[in-house]
C-alpha cells in the first residue's frame, strides 16, 4: 500500500540503499530540497527497501491499519540521527580513525601493552546500527583503556590466519598476545551474553 521513511533516524542520503533496490523507482532524490521523496502511487509493497535499510528507517505498510500504526510509531520515536553516529559492533564504520588494516594487527598488538580488540567484518556482515552494541561498551567490558579497531576483511587470509568461520568477529589481545576470539553478531538484546564471554576471555 505505502512506504514510509522515519526521517528522525534516516541519514537522508541520495545513495539510500532502499532507493537502490526498489524495482519501481518509488524513491527519488530532490536536489532542491536535498531530501529523499517517495511516490507511493508506484509502490507494490514488495518490502525490498525495508530489508535494505540498515537503520530500519524505511517501513512498508500493506494495509491502512499497518500504515496508521507505523506512522504513529515514527511520530512517537524519541531517537534522532545522532543515535546513528556512534561506533557499534557489526555496524557500518563511522569513525575513520578506528579503521585498521590486516598489516597493522600484529604491529598494534605488540607495539603497545594496552589491551586491544580487533573487529573483523565485511560488507555482508554489516548489521543495523540502531540494534548493535556500542563498541565503547564492549571495550570497557574487556579492560580499562582498551583500544578498539575495525578491519574490513577483503580476502580469506585473515580468516585463515585466525581460523574465523563467521563475521563479524572479535579478536582480543593482551600484552601483545591474542588471548581469545568471539565469532558472530550480537545485538543490543544479547549484549549480556556477549559480555559474559568477554569476561571469561579477560580472566584467562
Amino acid at each position: 500500500m505505502a512506504t514510509l521513511i522515519n526521517f528522525k533516524i534516516c541519514d537522508n542520503d541520495k545513495a539510500c540503499s532502499g532507493m537502490a533496490v526498489c524495482p519501481k523507482n518509488v524513491f527519488t532524490w530532490n536536489e532542491e530540497k536535498q531530501s529523499l521523496e517517495i511516490d507511493n502511487s508506484k509502490c507494490i509493497s514488495c518490502g525490498l527497501c525495508e530489508k535494505a535499510c540498515m537503520v530500519s528507517a524505511i517501513r512498508v505498510a500493506k494495509t491502512k491499519v499497518d500504515y496508521d500504526k507505523i506512522k504513529k510509531e515514527f511520530e512517537n520515536d524519541p531517537r534522532t540521527i545522532n543515535d546513528l553516529l556512534v561506533e557499534r559492533y557489526g555496524g557500518k564504520l563511522i569513525d575513520l580513525a578506528m579503521a585498521g588494516s590486516a598489516k597493522e594487527i600484529d604491529l598494534k598488538a605488540k607495539s603497545n601493552r594496552r589491551p586491544l580488540i580487533i573487529e573483523l567484518y565485511n560488507e555482508d556482515s554489516i548489521m543495523c546500527l540502531l540494534k548493535s552494541i556500542k563498541v565503547k561498551e564492549i571495550a570497557n567490558s574487556f579492560s580499562e583503556n582498551t583500544r578498539y579497531r575495525k578491519i574490513e576483511v577483503t580476502d580469506d587470509k585473515l580468516l585463515e590466519k585466525y581460523d574465523i568461520k563467521e563475521l563479524p568477529s572479535l579478536l582480543f589481545f593482551k600484552n601483545g598476545d591474542m588471548i581469545g576470539k568471539i565469532e558472530g553478531y550480537y545485538s543490543e538484546d544479547e549484549k549480556q551474553n556477549l559480555f559474559e564471554k568477554i569476561k571469561k576471555i579477560s580472566t584467562n
